[in-house]
């Protein structure tokens, strides 16, 4: 499972007294068992604890979720820190993100989202830029976080103008 990749690579990290890497993968597994606690917290009244156990625990495609929360985090930071000219941080924030990155399945090329996101225009029949929600509602589905949400509504517009 991933999650016990992500625990052999942050043990691993630390021998090699790498601080960047280790805080990053800390981070990384304290959201996980936070996202773990809201879902044991949601099935908390349908189940024995016995049973909660087992299905509080995230699958690998929740874990996935959450990795790609924390790389969009560290996105978010490194164009605020250049905004800001803060070069230290930004190599801080690009060091973290390369670490979680190795955990995320590659991004959809640009070809590749175009593809989708033409399919659901014509699926659903969309004509105006009035319902791009429902593109963009779609394409996220349908891409599972393989593409960057700004990606996609970059070519959901240019395709709908």
């Amino acid at each position: 499972m991933l999650i016990d990749q992500i625990k052999k690579d942050l043990i691993n990290f630390q021998k090699e007294k790498r601080p960047v890497e280790v805080s990053s993968l800390r981070m990384l597994l304290s959201s996980i068992v936070n996202k773990e606690k809201q879902k044991r917290l949601k099935l908390s009244s349908n189940y024995s604890s016995e049973e909660l156990d087992l299905k509080s625990k995230l699958e690998d495609q929740e874990i996935l979720e959450v990795i790609f929360s924390e790389a969009k985090k560290r996105k978010d930071a490194i164009e605020e820190f250049k905004k800001a000219k803060r070069q230290d941080l930004v190599e801080k924030e690009e060091r973290e993100l390369n670490t979680l990155q190795k955990y995320l399945p590659e991004e959809l090329d640009e070809e590749e989202i175009k593809k989708i996101v033409k399919e659901i225009i014509e699926e659903k029949k969309i004509i105006d830029m009035k319902q791009i929600g429902l593109v963009m509602k779609e394409a996220l589905i349908r891409t599972k976080g393989l593409a960057d949400g700004k990606k996609i509504n970059t070519i959901a517009k240019e395709l709908l103008k």
